[in-house]
């Protein structure tokens, strides 16, 4: 070790959570422990490492077992820099608080309480002077967050479009290579572990929207809160509609959606379809991918493992690093920006196109009263596709009506498609989805 660095005090670290990710993090943290000390310019020390039951075997973390600690209140008041990795609001939230207070910098992967709560945590982390830093909240091991809130502090960014969960992108991809059905996916998903017992803040889109929630307030300076997103999981995704997908050359993927207009910002989680050419349409498995668009940079794209112990504790430890040297040097990373204060639109004034599967009637006039329900609400038709299915008895043959429409308000389109429900011609929508990129 460096003579400089060995004659540094150690700074305390306290782990709050040894669970897979937290594990990853402890026993990273001691491997690579001489590193990091030249990296930082100090040792680093684990003090304590906070745990629900003190009593479980951890020995493959490789960590004195006398670390481990349930009183957690007690041990971020001993640390000069807390990382938290047990999630959920509370006691997260508390203990975060108090490790501030009692003069420690943050460093959280937890994406639900940033959403939820960040302002508060930015307040409190400047009030007492230290850092919060949080990479491992959105995209794992991609370095995402840093590149917003520092790499790009000089620049617009005007769009912020991605593939945010793993467990989504895995069951959504299956569903396209090899035809499985939603269910089938998910229990692949979860037998190779990317999904939980409990899948449903995945598939229903909750997780994708707290990571949007954070990456828009970075983007565009504006504070934004997971209550703000407009969000739509992916379990009413069919086959048929995997398959419609492909008919046009495109695939469905979850996508987290943020974007700056002239009005203000709009923040949306949905499935989408979107063109086989475009940069993300390839991303594969449980793999997470954003597509980044400023002024002057242009087109960027940022690719990765989004989740999984190491990959995440990768994140943690590049954070860790950071807070750290601040705590040697003097002085702290940046702050909340949301100087700009956008108004956060509602999920109608987005801008996007609608991919529409009708069941009607198949004979004339058909498509003129289709058609004037698109031009009633000032929809433009991009594409009109007409399959005849079979004969229907007494009531004469039925089609299937393809339509894809140019970029209009999402109020305007629902608004059609509730008006093409009451059509007598239209027997049924089968299916509606978003078209994006």
């Amino acid at each position: 070790m460096d003579s400089a660095v060995s004659t540094q005090r150690p700074l305390r670290v306290a782990l709050l959570g040894a669970g897979v990710v937290g594990g990853a993090v402890a026993r990273l943290l001691t491997e690579h422990a001489s590193d990091m000390a030249a990296r930082v310019g100090a040792p680093l020390e684990i003090v304590g490492i906070a745990v629900r039951r003190a009593g479980r075997d951890r020995s493959d973390l490789g960590i004195d077992p006398r670390l481990f600690t349930t009183d957690a209140d007690d041990l971020v008041t001993r640390a000069d820099v807390v990382v938290e990795v047990i999630g959920g609001i509370e006691p997260a939230r508390s203990l975060i608080l108090s490790a501030m207070k009692h003069g420690a910098s943050v460093v959280t992967a937890n994406k639900a309480l940033l959403a939820e709560d960040g302002p508060a945590l930015y307040a409190a982390a400047a009030e007492h002077g230290v850092d919060l830093y949080y990479e491992a909240a959105v995209a794992g091991a991609i370095p995402l967050l840093r590149p917003l809130r520092e790499s790009l502090a000089g620049d617009d960014v005007t769009k912020v479009l991605g593939i945010v969960n793993g467990t989504t992108n895995y069951v959504l991809d299956k569903m396209d290579t090899t035809g499985a059905g939603f269910a089938d996916a998910v229990e692949q998903a979860q037998a190779l572990g990317y999904a939980e017992a409990d899948p449903t803040a995945d598939v229903e889109g909750f997780d994708a929207a707290a990571k949007a929630a954070i990456l828009a307030s970075l983007a565009f300076h504006t504070r934004v809160s997971g209550a703000d997103v407009y969000r739509e999981g992916i379990t009413e995704v069919t086959a048929a509609d995997v398959a419609a997908a492909r008919e046009m050359d495109s695939v469905v993927k979850l996508l987290a959606i943020c974007e700056r207009t002239e009005a203000g910002v709009s923040v949306r989680v949905h499935p989408a379809m979107i063109p086989r050419s475009h940069p993300l349409a390839g991303v594969r498995e449980a793999f997470n991918a954003v597509f980044v668009e400023a002024d002057a940079a242009g087109q960027l794209m940022f690719y990765g493992r989004g989740a999984g112990g190491d990959p995440t504790a990768s994140a943690v430890l590049g954070d860790l690093v950071a807070v750290a040297r601040h705590r040697v040097g003097g002085g702290l990373g940046p702050g909340e920006s949301s100087y700009a204060d956008l108004p956060v639109l509602t999920m109608g004034d987005a801008l996007t196109r609608y991919h529409i599967s009708l069941d009607v009637e198949d004979r004339s006039g058909v498509l003129a009263q289709v058609a004037a329900a698109f031009a009633d609400h000032d929809v433009s038709i991009e594409t009109v596709r007409q399959q005849l299915v079979r004969e229907d008895g007494d009531r004469g043959h039925r089609a299937n009506l393809i339509i894809v429409t140019h970029t209009a308000t999402d109020a305007a389109l629902s608004s059609t498609v509730e008006r093409l429900r009451t059509l007598d011609v239209v027997r049924g929508v089968n299916s509606v989805m978003r078209v994006e990129g």
